[in-house]
């Protein structure tokens, strides 16, 4: 059964699963099963400024987690980047 482009429904893409490999660097699972790690270094040396650069440390950069589909850090998402870009493994600056 052939399906009409025009009703797909193009489902959000999510990060699912997220682990620390080293230094700056995650590993992404996608909700369409890409897997790949992403390097934080650049974008926490670009936006963690401030009150936030505490994310620099390493005990506080592994204190990530996944809400609503995304990598976030802090309680008030302190550090969040589009899944867009955490896809395509690199953030912008």
């Amino acid at each position: 059964m052939r399906k009409n482009k025009k009703t797909e429904i193009k489902k959000e893409l999510r990060v699912t699963g997220a682990s620390y490999r080293d230094g700056y660097t995650l590993h992404l699972v996608f909700s369409d099963g890409v897997e790949r790690d992403v390097d934080f270094t650049k974008a926490l040396l670009a936006f963690a400024k401030g009150s936030y650069g505490k994310y620099k440390e390493m005990q506080y950069f592994k204190q990530f987690k996944i809400e609503n589909g995304n990598v976030v850090w802090g309680r008030d998402w302190d550090l969040i980047f589009p899944v867009d870009d955490l896809y395509k493994g690199r953030i912008s600056c």
